[in-house]
């Protein structure tokens, strides 16, 4: 006969077959009915309830909840056996957050849930830049979402024909577009557009090409500055005892 042991008793048994009892007679969690660590899906709804149970235990259980590596605070009636969590509201700083119930006397019995939370592109307004000709320009649309976006270009409502001056760049935040050597030609409204299957949202730029203004030789201009700023100088200097002689008192004589 197989001796099952205690919830006390140690799990270090000789015999394979004991070994195997005492594992099945151990204490066991789990959370919204999910007995190993498992992804929960949803979108921005106003709240996610996580309920962690234990199961195969005699005894009362005290419970504890971290989110990430900080611990959750519980009131003293929500530890023992049952304990249940409610994430309210729920908004985009929670995708990607793993929730974590613990048995407090044995850390290592656990179950975690990992959010995904699901949510559309955050995109709208418009920009105005000035830029002159045969400068450059970056137009940078930040948005993030969940499944991520996908970019798209469109100059004056069709499609933006990309040529070799320009450059786009994309990561899950950071859609850019940048154009070099800036023409008249540019000029219009560019619009980024991102799309994922939640939604789209997106963003216009009114380019505004300026004339090249002229380029001024500093050096000259400083240069030409010295020159006659000295030539002032020196010309007041040579006139010195001609302008003291008009302020100078007039001899007296005497009859």
């Amino acid at each position: 006969m197989v001796q099952r042991h205690s919830l006390a008793a140690p799990c270090g048994a000789v015999l394979a077959i004991s070994f195997l009892a005492c594992v099945a007679t151990g204490v066991e969690l789990s959370v919204n009915n999910h007995a190993a660590d498992f992804t929960l899906s949803a979108e921005l709804v106003p709240a996610i309830s996580l309920s962690c149970l234990v199961h195969n235990s005699s005894q009362a259980e005290e419970l504890l909840w971290y989110r990430g590596d900080g611990q959750v605070g519980l009131n003293d009636g929500n530890k023992v056996n049952i304990s249940n969590i409610c994430i309210s509201p729920v908004n985009e700083s929670d995708n990607g957050v793993t929730f974590t119930c613990r048995l407090a006397r044995d850390k290592s019995v656990q179950v975690s849930v990992l959010l995904d939370i699901q949510f559309p592109p955050r995109l709208s307004g418009e920009e105005t830049l000035h830029v002159e000709e045969e400068k450059a320009v970056t137009m940078t649309c930040n948005s993030k979402s969940n499944p991520q976006g996908q970019s798209t270009w469109y100059k004056d409502n069709q499609t933006l024909t990309l040529q070799s001056r320009h450059d786009l760049y994309q990561t899950s935040e950071i859609f850019r577009l940048s154009i070099t050597k800036v023409q008249k030609s540019d000029n219009g409204t560019y619009t980024c557009v991102v799309d994922s299957p939640l939604g789209k949202g997106s963003k216009d730029f009114h380019l505004i090409v300026e004339d090249k203004k002229p380029i001024f030789p500093t050096e000259a201009i400083i240069a030409a500055v010295v020159v006659v700023t000295l030539t002032i100088f020196f010309g007041i200097v040579a006139r010195r005892d001609k302008i003291f002689k008009c302020f100078k008192k007039p001899r007296e004589t005497t009859l």
